[in-house]
């Protein structure tokens, strides 16, 4: 047999209907998104509406202070469109600023990590040009939560145990929030948020009752960005605050960032594989990288692309190495030669770099007429600063601050054939002090910038940083049949791949492929603060088993052990264009991601 069979037990079911599916991250935001669709709105409204809750009750994950990656097709055009929801670097935000600053790296927590946050204005984008729904009517969801409370999770619990020192001695607006009376909630207890509820009143306000449904969601995104908000954050970030490198910095973000920044549209970048178009969005993302494994695997058998062997295994990091060495290489949101980067002949050099062995190198491919950036490859590091940051708690999130690769997730389908599948992120509450005024803070998507000049992802006034958000559209003749994503960082795409190679090479279904063991390389320079890599790094779940896992160090892989169920928290939606049959799938790790639909 070519491909190891599915598990026979899956911890859900595939869910399976003909009137509308949701997924997410979270189970309120997959209740609020499918009784908008319940009550006649369609995907757009649902995905939305699903959003601004994930803003409430994951603010451990993304916040409004953050950012958008979003794909979707249409019922009327299935042709698959980015939402760019990614805000650039402020006109301070200049490479100069921060090297006086003492920096050699953009900090991982503090408001000089703050991109112009662009997840409000995209979801509202899209729900202005493809939604029905009145904004009051979108917003009423989380609205609800934040005034009247939701049930808190453990995980927000235990973030905000990890930073209690942080917010305490140097981030008394974030204590003053999440902390009151200096007492850390307990998971379950219902907390609530009412600034950020008058916030989201403020929008609905803006808008004129003798307008139409779009003028009203225009209005709304002009209050964004020339309102309480830009007063509010511009004013705040300019006090200096302890950032993750242990010194106390004040943000450049300013009130013009705001008003000139608007969310807009683009096209995909798509790639063919086994008889599937994957639709990505460009290199100012990280999902070319996706695309590339896809085009370096595709030269070789069924049976090196099963991620759960000793070979397939191998072949999947090694592949990746190669991928997400080009993308540290020539990713930003610059000129990219991305057409090269996927070409078959390009593809076909790349793969026979692949041996029997782990790589521990750093390679980059060569691309005529470009200079491949070649990053500064830490294993560990100390800031300028000397204070050294102490990773505790859930790995990602360390006592100062700083988060790599947490966000969240939502898909939608409706029974039209509405999809959408995003991806927001930032503006966690660990990221920067809390704006009293608004009830969250900024996001630090700044810190995959780099200050070495030569990169196309180097810091840069008006340019987006190199995003790891990155969710998935698969079309079938053209036609959208999954949207998929996960939260994860670096690793997002990495545990997409495997979702794709065992749905579309193993025959496994959503929830199988969801359910099955995963992996990924840490043998990347990180996208996240302090940018550090692990050469030869890979990560299993156990599940994948003591003979494939001794087989991988015997070929050199430095293999950490990351538990049974701890790596990826993937969703998905399809619907089979024939049938009109509908589909959904949720993450089991972490217990709170959950899919509904009928």
């Amino acid at each position: 047999m070519a491909f190891t069979a599915p598990p026979t037990f899956t911890t859900r079911p595939t869910l399976q209907g003909r009137f509308g599916m949701s997924a997410s991250t979270h189970w309120l935001a997959t209740a609020a998104a499918q009784a908008v669709l319940e009550r006649g709105g369609n995907a757009f409204d649902a995905a939305t509406a699903g959003a601004f809750v994930l803003h409430v009750v994951e603010p451990h994950l993304n916040g409004p202070g953050g950012d958008l990656v979003a794909l979707f097709a249409t019922a009327d055009d299935p042709t698959p469109v980015v939402l760019s929801g990614q805000g650039p670097a402020p006109a301070g935000a200049t490479r100069e600023h921060y090297l006086a600053e003492g920096l050699e790296l953009v900090p991982g927590s503090g408001a000089l990590a703050a991109a112009v946050p662009g997840a409000v204005d995209a979801w509202l984008l899209l729900l202005k040009d493809h939604g029905t729904w009145e904004l009051a009517d979108v917003l009423a969801f989380a609205i609800d939560y934040a005034e009247q409370g939701h049930p808190v999770l453990e995980r927000v619990c235990a973030t905000i145990r990890t930073v209690a020192p942080l917010f305490t001695e140097h981030w008394p607006t974030s204590a003053e929030r999440w902390m009151p009376g200096g007492r850390i909630p307990e998971p379950g207890e219902l907390v609530v948020d009412p600034a950020y509820a008058r916030v989201l009143r403020g929008l609905i306000a803006a808008g004129s009752a003798d307008g139409s449904r779009e003028d009203r969601i225009e209005a709304a995104r002009t209050e964004w960005a020339t309102g309480t908000v830009a007063r509010a954050a511009a004013a705040f970030a300019r006090t200096p605050h302890p950032h993750s490198d242990g010194a106390d910095h004040a943000g450049v973000i300013a009130e013009p960032d705001f008003a000139a920044y608007r969310a807009h549209y683009e096209d995909a970048v798509t790639l063919d594989f086994r008889g599937a178009t994957i639709a990505k969005t460009g290199a100012w993302g990280q999902g070319p990288a996706l695309l590339a494994t896809l085009a370096i695997l595709d030269g070789f058998d069924d049976e090196r692309l099963d991620p759960s062997t000793e070979l397939g295994a191998h072949t999947v990091l090694e592949a990746q190495k190669l991928a997400y060495a080009d993308r540290d290489a020539y990713f930003g949101d610059d000129r990219v030669p991305v057409e090269t980067l996927l070409s078959p002949g390009y593809a076909a050099e790349r793969r026979a770099l692949i041996g029997e062995t782990a790589s521990a190198e750093f390679r980059p491919g060569r691309v005529p007429g470009v200079e491949p950036f070649r990053p500064p490859l830490r294993t560990e590091y100390t800031p300028p600063s000397g204070v050294a940051s102490e990773g505790v708690g859930e790995p990602t999130v360390s006592r100062s601050g700083e988060t790599r690769g947490d966000t969240c997730h939502i898909d939608v389908v409706d029974r039209w054939g509405n999809v959408v599948s995003a991806t927001p992120s930032g503006g966690w509450l660990q990221s920067s002090p809390t704006i009293p005024e608004l009830g969250f803070c900024l996001g630090t998507r700044l810190q995959m910038t780099w200050l070495e000049e030569g990169s196309a992802a180097t810091l840069e006034p008006g340019k987006r940083p190199r995003t790891t958000l990155t969710p998935t559209l698969v079309l079938r003749d053209g036609i959208p049949v999954t949207a998929l994503g996960s939260p994860g960082g670096d690793q997002q795409d990495q545990w997409q791949l495997l979702y794709l190679l065992r749905t579309l090479v193993g025959g496994y279904t959503p929830q199988q492929a969801i359910d099955a063991p995963a992996l990924h390389t840490t043998s990347i320079a990180e996208s996240f603060w302090p940018r550090t890599w692990e050469p030869a790094g890979a990560v299993v779940e156990g599940r994948l088993g003591d003979e494939v896992i001794a087989g991988l160090e015997a070929r050199g892989h430095r293999v950490t052990r990351a538990g049974d169920w701890t790596l990826g928290r993937l969703s998905s939606v399809g619907r089979d264009p024939e049938t009109g049959l509908l589909s959904a799938a949720a993450n089991p790790r972490g217990m709170q991601g959950y899919a509904a639909g009928r």
